[in-house]
């Protein structure tokens, strides 16, 4: 009983941003467990190189397949609602993993870079969940998980423009939750620590890599499969009376304090 109540076999997942780092791993998580997972991202070779990575992983469970969409647009979304759901039926679970940052002083951010990156990481988070919510509730329910970061709880230097677009999901998170709770739809997220991405492992600054092990209480960076069993568990029936909530994934970074 203990194991079906974290098997996804028989569940569609899409992840939006599942072409590389924290995203491809959950999708292969996501498949490991038993879903059928679908992948949508803007980098055609990504795209492909993940492609491969699912179709390993989900053996017999038929070829994955990938979307090209830039999440950015409600109406690329919608077309891309209507696709999977051509192609594929109903989906159970949508993950939100789309992202970019600019790192500078906010003196020095340009209106073009706060645009792409709350356009990116905001306004996409909200129109995907809207559409494919919409689909869920009238199908009868699914789950939607969204990545938020640290950055949605205290404020970084340097950051400012990242910082406003995660508090927006985490928000976004709680009121879909409070909004679609008798629709069936649940609405979480995982806040990642640091973690060995590989763009963290060659363009985080070494004095940023060894502060952010020195917070966390592991005293380590951590691994991007060690993010999979949060979102297993948030996708699975094990969680079906939750809602609302965002999971830590952060090695105790944030229970150390100031």
């Amino acid at each position: 009983m203990a194991s079906d109540s974290f098997s996804l076999e028989g569940q569609t997942a899409l992840v939006i941003g599942g072409s590389g780092g924290i995203g491809r791993a959950i999708a292969l998580g996501l498949a490991g467990a038993g879903a059928r997972v679908v992948v949508a991202g803007r980098d055609r070779d990504k795209l492909a190189a993940a492609a491969a990575a699912l179709r390993v992983e989900s053996g017999d469970r038929g070829a994955p397949f990938t979307y090209e969409v830039d999440a950015r647009s409600p109406a690329a979304l919608a077309r891309l609602a209507e696709t999977i759901g051509h192609d594929h039926g109903r989906l159970h679970c949508l993950v939100n993993c789309q992202g970019v940052t600019v790192i500078k002083p906010a003196f020095d951010v340009s209106e073009e870079e706060y645009d792409d990156v709350l356009e990116t990481n905001a306004k996409s988070v909200f129109f995907a969940c809207t559409t494919f919510g919409r689909a869920m509730a009238a199908a009868g329910g699914g789950t939607i998980i969204n990545v938020t970061s640290l950055a949605a709880h205290s404020g970084w230097a340097g950051a400012a423009a990242y910082c406003a677009s995660k508090w927006a999901v985490a928000g976004l998170t709680q009121s879909f939750a409070a909004e679609w709770g008798t629709l069936g739809v649940r609405v979480n997220a995982i806040a990642p620590g640091f973690f060995l991405t590989d763009l963290n492992r060659d363009r985080m600054a070494p004095e940023r890599k060894a502060e952010a092990q020195r917070r966390a209480a592991m005293k380590r960076m951590g691994e991007t499969s060690e993010l999979v069993g949060a979102a297993i568990f948030l996708a699975s029936p094990a969680a079906r009376f939750v809602t609302g909530a965002t999971l830590h994934v952060d090695g105790g970074y944030l229970a150390s304090g100031i």
